[in-house]
């Protein structure tokens, strides 16, 4: 039943690639298991032979999903199955999805479906740097139209050195994380951090990328031909340019839509003006006009609209707002805008707006991170994007975040990771929270400048500003082309490129780049790296005219934080049996302790609004771990009294003698003259016997001692 194919892709200083299919998964169009090491990962993709009717667009999803069996584990909640895909798994998906999705054909749209499932797990093999080459195996031997084939290889630098796929362990010392998708000819989508990197070594790092992608797709045309699918695809039909209507159209709206290009630099406007456009010329046809008319209109108007805008702003080097290609929109900035946050920013550009929220918690505040491939752990740092319809002038259910919202999240944190300060400078749990009030365009860079705003204001001790800039571009059959600085949303809708950077002044800290045309040479490349430079330089420059270093402190609603380190012997003492003594002594002071432990020792955090409770926490778990020392002073309870002396509690649980001659310089007949059970006193410790346990300790050290008083 099975005849199953290979392809093999040899992996310098790693183990080699193995492309199979007719083995898994045979009822789909196309399916491929891709092994290295120990990950596996099927992809499977259907796409629907008949077009659903009134469909005006490419249907096309993509799922990326860990299986926790994979790596041995089961899945926690009430449930235990797999359910809603991880964050970590839709931005693995959006990975691929912006690859793929532009070279399916113009016209093809029918119903695709792509489900990449990790079926085995490798501690060291990243599996979402193979995904996307998994998916593209799958549709290379389908019979699926496709203008592929692609893959993804992730880039990094160690040393001075690029590596393509680095391992788990390889990219904690990488300055560089970066997903390069492409095809044999043309680089499609690049996302990534970096520690500060100059635009040039940017270049060098994506064109690294794509000649080990080139290998790839060698590789999967060489599996297409062995199977049959490399030129035997399935037909479709189009739906036809009606040359007759078109001409008509575009002769009735032409110069309208290039009119309200040309004046109406107001969004809302636009919007209107645009909408008017249409709503007449479907008005003109009549009242017999059925929906395939009505449709076909709208959708010839929109083909006119893109062409005239791009043609005016190749031609008259004007763009839709009035600005010139190289202009940042008017910008405002305000800090600490909000009273009762740790930190907050309002940033305006244009006709979009983000308010960003920071909080600085505890350690019980860490996010916890549960994922098939790891070991449960804690971040203590994250941001959250919010894009609620009223930002746009929509209605539409709050259905929490999409794939959109968590995709440019994700960008802005990881703009902002570079520069955050370290555990030992700043021990709070970090939380971002970015809520675009108004957009047009740029929504995810104005959170990055938002984010690095309201750290400052909340007195985040982190290395240096950050701000971020959106590029597009536009560019004809004729060769000419426009690089295009902080674009509007209809700008990234009609444009070719979606290219945003964020940085500091020192250099790049993160890129998510989208390409819609075929080729982007290293000179136009350069081109719009060097232009987003200008930007954000220039963005950097309002935003430090505002708040250029962060607060020397806190605000006093942020919760006091001291750490204090203890024998690892005297954790269990602090805890308590079953909690009791920690719960106790939070109740008492009103703070928040948690304990690590770390080479043998014990880290204690205590935080609290309450000064003086986290003092008194503090001095309490001093006294709890603490180890008797000769010389020292303590505050001791007398616990018995005896003809020869008292004995007294001088730490929690350990007892010594205070004999009847170290009580007071002056004789004593009888303890009881002088002391009584209850007492506090401050006693030295002036001896210690290791072998027996005992401890002597003396009041009249403590004393002055009378001038009269022979020694």
């Amino acid at each position: 039943m099975n005849n199953p194919k290979t392809q093999t892709i040899s992996v310098k200083n790693g183990d080699d690639i193995i492309l199979e299919t007719g083995r898994f998964a045979k009822q789909a169009d196309g399916s491929v298991m891709l092994k290295q090491g120990n990950t596996m990962l099927l992809a499977t993709v259907v796409s629907a032979r008949e077009m659903r009717p009134g469909t005006t667009f490419f249907p096309l999803s993509v799922d990326y999903q860990e299986k926790f069996a994979s790596s041995g584990k089961i899945p926690g909640g009430f449930k235990k199955r797999e359910g809603r895909l991880s964050d970590y798994e839709v931005l693995t998906s959006r990975l691929i999805d912006r690859t793929i999705r532009p070279l399916f054909p113009d016209g093809y749209q029918y119903d695709t479906q792509v489900m990449i499932s990790l079926l085995s797990a490798d501690d060291e093999v990243l599996p979402d740097a193979l995904a996307a080459l998994a998916t593209s195996a799958a549709l290379a031997v389908s019979d699926i139209p496709f203008d592929g084939p692609i893959s993804e290889v992730r880039v990094g630098r160690i040393d001075g050195e690029f590596i393509i796929n680095p391992t788990r362990s390889q990219l904690e010392d990488s300055d560089i994380d970066m997903i390069v998708g492409a095809t044999y000819d043309n680089v499609m989508m690049v996302e990534g951090e970096m520690k500060e990197i100059s635009e040039e070594e940017m270049i060098q790092a994506i064109r690294f990328g794509h000649e080990e992608v080139k290998k790839h797709c060698e590789a999967q045309i060489e599996l297409s031909k062995a199977v049959g699918s490399f030129e035997n695809k399935r037909e479709y039909t189009p739906e036809p340019i009606d040359e007759e209507f078109y001409n008509q159209v575009e002769s009735a709206v032409k110069d309208r839509l290039l009119e309200i290009a040309r004046s109406a630099s107001d969004k809302d406007d636009r919007r209107t003006a645009f909408a008017k456009v249409h709503d007449d010329f479907v008005e003109s046809l009549g009242e017999d006009a059925d929906d395939d008319t009505i449709s076909k209109a709208t959708s010839y108007i929109s083909k006119v609209k893109k062409s005239v805008i791009r043609n005016m702003m190749i031609d008259e080097g004007k763009r839709l707002d009035g600005r010139g290609f190289k202009e940042v929109r008017p910008i405002e900035v305000e800090a600490g805008v909000l009273p009762s946050p740790h930190g907050s920013a309002l940033f305006t550009r244009g006709e979009t707006q983000a308010l960003a929220t920071v909080t600085l918690g505890t350690k019980m505040d860490e996010k916890m991170i549960d994922n098939a491939l790891e070991e449960t752990y804690f971040d203590k740092f994250f941001l959250h994007y919010n894009f609620p319809a009223f930002s746009v002038g929509e209605t539409r259910p709050n259905r929490g975040p999409g794939r959109r919202e968590i995709g440019h999240g994700n960008l802005a944190y990881r703009s902002l990771k570079p520069v955050m300060p370290s555990q030992e400078e700043c021990p709070y749990t970090i939380r971002i929270v970015s809520d675009i009030l108004e957009s047009n365009g740029s929504s995810s860079m104005a959170t990055v400048c938002g984010g690095s705003l309201a750290l400052m204001d909340a007195g985040v001790n982190i290395k240096r500003a950050v701000s971020g800039i959106a590029m597009g571009m536009v560019s004809r059959e004729d060769g000419k082309h426009a690089i295009l600085t902080d674009i509007l949303g209809d700008e990234d809708h009609l444009g070719d490129m979606d290219f945003k950077v964020t940085g500091t002044e020192k250099g790049i800290c993160a890129c998510q780049m989208d390409i819609k045309i075929d080729g982007l040479s290293d000179d136009l490349l350069r081109e719009a790296l060097m232009q987003a430079k200008e930007g954000r330089a220039h963005i950097l420059e309002k935003m430090n005219e505002v708040i250029s270093e962060p607060r020397e402190d806190y605000k006093a609603s942020v919760p006091k934080m001291v750490k204090i380190t203890i024998p690892g012997d005297t954790i269990g003492a602090v805890i308590g049996p079953g909690g009791k003594v920690i719960q106790e002594l939070q109740t008492e002071t009103n703070t928040t302790i948690t304990i690590d432990e770390e080479d043998d020792m014990g880290i204690v955090a205590v935080s609290s609004t309450d000064r003086e409770g986290l003092d008194k926490a503090i001095e309490k778990i001093k006294l709890i771990t603490a180890r008797p020392t000769v010389g020292e002073v303590y505050e001791a309870t007398v616990k018995n009294i005896m003809p020869y002396g008292a004995f007294v509690e001088f730490l929690p649980k350990t007892e010594g003698l205070l004999h009847i001659s170290e009580i007071s310089w002056t004789r004593i007949e009888n303890v009881e003259d002088v002391l009584s059970e209850g007492d506090k006193i401050k006693v030295e410790l002036k001896e210690v016997d290791k072998k027996r346990g005992k401890y002597s300790l003396s009041r009249k050290n403590l004393i002055p001692k009378p001038e009269t008083q022979e020694d």
